[in-house]
């Protein structure tokens, strides 16, 4: 063959070779591009899952008013640890008492709900369910004083849209600094609670992030809010 044949069969054999490992390329890099797409696609969940949560944002939702309350189960025995402010309020254990809401309370529904007038005395579970859940939680906190002078307390009030008997919203409170033995349960938080209520019906403030002060820290609640003179 002569020689300037044999190059042009060199160039033509260099060509299809270029052609084919180009080719090869091609059909490789979509599947890389896929696995990462798939890799990927998870995003999203992670990013709607909020949305799961209740009307106070990383709150969850509780069950609401029942027609008929049962008793609820409670956490394991000293299980659950008081913490206290600087100023000696106590303060329940986010893990066993992270507060929850009542779905049948949010901003469309606060003239309707916490804002009407007798609201709360119509959800409030009845003392013969709401004692023995009392005992069995005093146990979950190790709290050994006289339960008379506790409050079966919800971390989120009822006039603040907390669920009446989940028990993510009620802990055994034990009393403030400067109680006098056996005079029963006389909180300041309580105090705290009706303004607050009060603030959220005038419109001073937004019923979800009173619900995240309030079961935060009930201390320091008006002051997050800008509420504190």
């Amino acid at each position: 063959m002569p020689i300037s044949a044999r190059r042009a069969a060199v160039a033509a054999l260099t060509v299809v070779a270029t052609a084919l490992a180009g080719c090869s390329s091609v059909r490789t890099h979509p599947d890389a591009k896929g696995s990462s797409a798939h890799t990927g696609a998870p995003a999203p969940s992670s990013t709607s899952s909020p949305s799961a949560s209740g009307p106070g944002g990383s709150i969850p939702a509780g069950p609401g008013p029942q027609p008929a309350y049962t008793v609820q189960p409670q956490p394991s025995p000293g299980s659950c640890h008081v913490r206290h402010t600087a100023g000696k309020q106590p303060l329940p254990d986010p893990k066993c008492t992270p507060g929850a809401t009542n779905p049948k309370v949010t901003a469309a529904t606060l003239k309707t709900t916490i804002c009407r007038s007798g609201y709360t005395k119509g959800i409030r579970p009845p003392v013969n369910i709401t004692s023995r859940e009392k005992k069995a939680n005093a146990a979950s906190y190790g709290y050994t004083g006289p339960l008379h002078d506790a409050e079966y307390d919800h971390l989120i009030s009822l006039q603040l849209g907390g669920d009446p008997n989940d028990p993510r919203n009620l802990w055994v409170e034990p009393p403030s600094p400067g109680h006098r033995p056996g005079a029963g349960p006389n909180n300041p938080k309580d105090v705290v609670e009706n303004r607050l209520k009060a603030a959220i019906c005038s419109g001073k403030t937004e019923l979800a992030k009173t619900q995240e002060a309030i079961a935060h820290d009930w201390t320091t609640a008006e002051s997050v809010l800008g509420l504190k003179q």
